[in-house]
């Protein structure tokens, strides 16, 4: 108003001061934190997983190769001499299983209907387009993906890319599970690392029945590492190049998380056999009929 202006002016003129009214400070919302079951968002009705309908248009990569392992099996050390080829990119874990895409609203879900897609079907161009960037990056041609939890997935990924190649890692069941409770002792005690790992080790072994692929051993691998990667190589259909064993002098990306040690293999390049295998006696009960399987008892 302008009476209040004129009062202030006087108000100035006289005192040298001015009357000015104080807002109160805006107050920041709170935040909002979901609970993480909240991450994964809801599947859209009619949900199906399921072939690319149209492949040619549907998928960028071509013959994507998936290791399949339990943890503490040596992933990392095979996805290390992989990448050290010329032809294979075997980037760190991606973990596309958990790439979730979200489908909130009835136009959205009636839109991507329209298009012939199910909620699967839009989750699987991310992740294709995904794994297509990191490969046309690499200026390589053949990509390799080795998180270990895609034994979980493993029906997915076969139906995601129907052309998927397989190699299987294993390691004996009693080591893997020793493994993984010494990396954490007072986290992980050994009932709880054996009961953890089986869950990988009864997924590969069902892998293993279903799917075509290559089985390597983790201690075939480290005792003779030439002759194990001239196998992987047979099977991508690729020449062996004597840099696999000597992968300490190539780059393998920033991120190398959880491996302890291996960071210095990995920079020296140097491999060394596994700890020797347990006796037969030692294996429990819980891990008996896997390792029987496996070829470690008889």
């Amino acid at each position: 108003m302008r009476w209040k202006r004129r009062v202030n002016a006087t108000l100035e003129g006289i005192t040298g001061y001015n009357l000015t009214r104080v807002r109160a400070e805006s107050v920041p919302p709170p935040v909002v934190r979901v609970p993480r079951s909240g991450l994964l968002p809801p599947r859209a009705p009619g949900d199906e997983v399921r072939p690319p309908s149209d492949p040619a248009a549907d998928r960028l990569l071509a013959d994507p190769v998936f290791v399949l392992s339990p943890v503490r099996s040596g992933s990392t050390l095979l996805r290390v001499m992989l990448n050290s080829h010329s032809q294979i990119h075997a980037p760190h874990e991606v973990h596309v299983r958990r790439v979730t895409v979200n489908l909130p609203t009835e136009p959205v879900q009636q839109a991507m209907d329209a298009l012939g897609h199910t909620h699967s079907d839009v989750e699987h161009l991310l992740w294709d387009r995904l794994l297509h960037r990191e490969l046309v990056r690499s200026g390589k041609r053949i990509l390799v993906e080795k998180t270990p939890s895609n034994v979980f997935a493993f029906k997915r990924l076969a139906t995601c890319w129907p052309d998927a190649r397989f190699v299987f890692l294993i390691r004996h069941p009693l080591s893997i599970a020793r493994s993984w409770h010494e990396a954490d002792p007072a986290a992980r005690p050994m009932e709880e690392a054996i009961r953890h790992t089986f869950q990988y080790m009864k997924y590969l072994q069902d892998a293993r029945s279903r799917l075509d692929g290559l089985t390597l051993s983790y201690e075939d691998l480290t005792a003779d590492p030439a002759a194990q990667t001239r196998r992987v190589c047979d099977f991508l259909g690729v020449a062996w190049e004597s840099g696999m064993i000597q992968y300490g002098e190539h780059g393998h990306g920033e991120f190398v998380k959880g491996i302890g040690d291996w960071r210095d293999k990995i920079r020296t390049g140097t491999v060394q056999p596994g700890r020797p295998l347990p006796g037969a006696d030692e294996v429990p009960e819980a891990l008996t009929d896997i390792a029987r399987s496996w070829g470690y008892i008889s």
